[in-house]
C-alpha cells in the first residue's frame, strides 16, 4: 500500500505555487461531493426501507435525529482536532471513518440498526467542514477565500446530483446495500489522492497574515466573542433548513406527486443543480463586491441578504400542489440561495478570526447547525404523521428563518 501511495504521488506533476492552491481546492470540492453522496443515501432509500422495514415518519425522524445527536456531539472536537492535528492527516482520518460508517448501513436490518449506523456516520462527517474551512484559510488569501469556499461548498450540491443518479440504479440492480458500499468505497479511494497529493505541501506564504497569532485560543474565549455567536446562531437557524430539503425531499416527492424510486431522479437533480450555481454565485458576489473596495463585512453581509431574500421563494412550494416543476423551480431557488447564503456565512468565520482558530469556530458553528437539526428532524416527523403529509406549513418557516438569521448576524457584528 505504501509503494502505491508513494507512485501515486509521484505521479502527480506538481503544479506551480500559484495554481497548486486550485488543485487542492478540487479536493476539498470532491471529499464535500462524498460527503453528500453518503448522507443522501438513505433520504432516497427512504421510500424503498418504509416498506421494507415497515417505517413510520416519526420512524424516519429519530434515525435523522442519530445523525445529527453525533454530529452535533463531535463538532467543536473536530474543529479542534483539525486546528491540532493538520488537515492532511486530520481529514484523511475523517474521511475514513465515515466511509467506513457509510457501508455500515449494509449491514442494518431495522430502524435501530439504521440508528446505530447513522450515528456513527454523525461522529465522523463532523469533521468535513471545519477541515475544508481550515484548509482554505491555509491556502488562499483573504481576497480569493469566498470563491474557494463556494467551489469546495458545491460540491455538497453534486454529490446531491449524483446520488440521485447512482443510488437508484444500484439499488434497482444489486439491490439496496449495494449503494452503501459503493458510495462508501469512493471515500477511501478520495483518501489515497489527498494523502499522495499534499504529502511535502504547505500552505501558501500569501495566505498568512502578516503579524497573524498563530497560538489556538481557548474555547472559553471563543465563546465569549459576538463573532462566534454570529456564526453559531446563524448555522443553528439555518442549517435546518438544509438538512429538511437533503432528508425529507425525496419522501415529499413520493408523497405529494407519486413518484418511485425511478423517477425521482430527475426533480433532485434538477434541484441541486440549481443550488451548485448559487454556492459558486454567492461567493462570486462578495469577491465581486471587495474588488470594488467594499469592506469584507459589507461584502459577506451584502451578498447574504441577497441570499436571504431569494430563499424566501420556498414559501410559495405548498401552492404548487398541482405543478411539480414549479414546486422544483421554488425549491431550486431556495437552496442555491442556501448553499451562496453559506459559502459567504463560512467565509465570514475565516475573515474575522485567526487561521489558528477557524477549525475551532467552524466546529462551534457545526454543532449550532446540528442541534437545530436534530431538535427539528423529529418534530418534522411526528408532524407529518399527525397532519398526515401537510408539507406547506414547514416549507413557510424554511423559507422564512434566513431573514431572522440574518438580523441577528448583522447585530452581533455590526462592529
Amino acid at each position: 500500500m505504501r509503494t502505491r501511495t508513494a507512485g501515486l504521488a509521484a505521479g502527480l506533476a506538481r503544479p506551480s505555487a500559484s495554481r497548486l492552491r486550485w488543485y487542492v481546492c478540487g479536493l476539498l470540492f470532491f471529499a464535500t461531493t462524498i460527503n453528500y453522496v453518503d448522507r443522501q443515501v438513505l433520504g432516497l432509500l427512504k421510500p424503498v426501507l418504509e416498506k421494507e422495514l415497515h417505517w413510520r415518519e416519526a420512524d424516519y425522524g429519530w434515525i435523522v435525529f442519530a445523525f445529527q445527536l453525533a454530529y452535533a456531539l463531535t463538532m467543536p472536537f473536530a474543529g479542534r482536532l483539525i486546528d491540532w492535528a493538520g488537515t492532511r492527516l486530520g481529514y484523511a482520518a475523517a474521511v475514513a471513518s465515515w466511509s467506513l460508517a457509510a457501508m455500515a448501513h449494509a449491514l442494518a436490518g431495522s430502524a435501530m440498526g439504521f440508528g446505530v449506523a447513522r450515528f456513527a456516520l454523525g461522529l465522523s462527517e463532523s469533521a468535513n467542514f471545519p477541515a475544508a474551512i481550515r484548509t482554505v484559510a491555509d491556502w488562499f488569501p483573504q481576497r480569493e477565500r469566498a470563491l474557494a469556499t463556494g467551489i469546495f461548498n458545491s460540491g455538497a450540491n453534486i454529490g446531491a446530483i449524483l446520488a440521485p443518479l447512482a443510488v437508484p440504479f444500484l439499488a434497482l440492480h444489486y439491490g439496496w446495500r449495494s449503494a452503501f458500499i459503493v458510495t462508501g468505497a469512493a471515500g477511501m479511494a478520495w483518501v489515497l489522492f489527498w494523502l499522495g497529493f499534499l504529502r511535502g505541501s504547505r500552505a501558501q506564504p500569501d495566505a498568512v497574515t502578516p503579524g497573524e497569532d498563530l497560538a489556538r485560543p481557548p474555547l472559553g474565549t471563543l465563546l465569549t466573542s459576538r463573532p462566534a455567536w454570529a456564526f453559531i446562531l446563524g448555522k443553528f437557524l439555518t442549517d435546518p433548513a438544509w438538512w429538511f430539503y437533503l432528508f425529507w425531499l425525496p419522501g415529499f416527492l413520493n408523497r405529494v406527486y407519486g413518484l418511485d424510486l425511478a423517477h425521482l431522479g430527475l426533480p433532485i437533480i434538477v434541484v441541486y443543480q440549481a443550488s451548485t450555481v448559487g454556492s459558486i454565485g454567492g461567493g462570486w458576489i462578495s469577491a465581486a463586491l471587495l474588488k470594488r473596495g467594499w469592506t469584507p463585512n459589507r461584502a459577506r453581509e451584502a451578498a447574504m441578504l441577497i441570499c436571504a431574500v431569494a430563499v424566501t421563494s420556498v414559501i410559495f412550494v405548498g401552492t404548487a400542489r398541482g405543478n411539480m416543476w414549479l414546486a422544483v423551480a421554488l425549491l431550486g431557488v431556495a437552496t442555491a440561495a442556501h448553499q451562496g447564503w453559506s459559502a459567504n456565512l463560512y467565509t465570514l468565520a475565516s475573515d474575522l478570526f485567526p487561521r489558528s482558530a477557524v477549525g475551532s469556530v467552524v466546529g462551534l458553528g457545526g454543532l449550532g447547525g446540528a442541534v437545530g437539526g436534530m431538535l427539528v428532524a423529529p418534530l418534522v416527523g411526528y408532524w407529518l404523521d399527525w397532519s398526515h403529509g401537510a408539507y406547506a406549513p414547514l416549507f413557510v418557516i424554511a423559507g422564512s428563518i434566513y431573514l431572522v438569521a440574518f438580523a441577528v448576524i448583522h447585530w452581533l457584528v455590526r462592529d
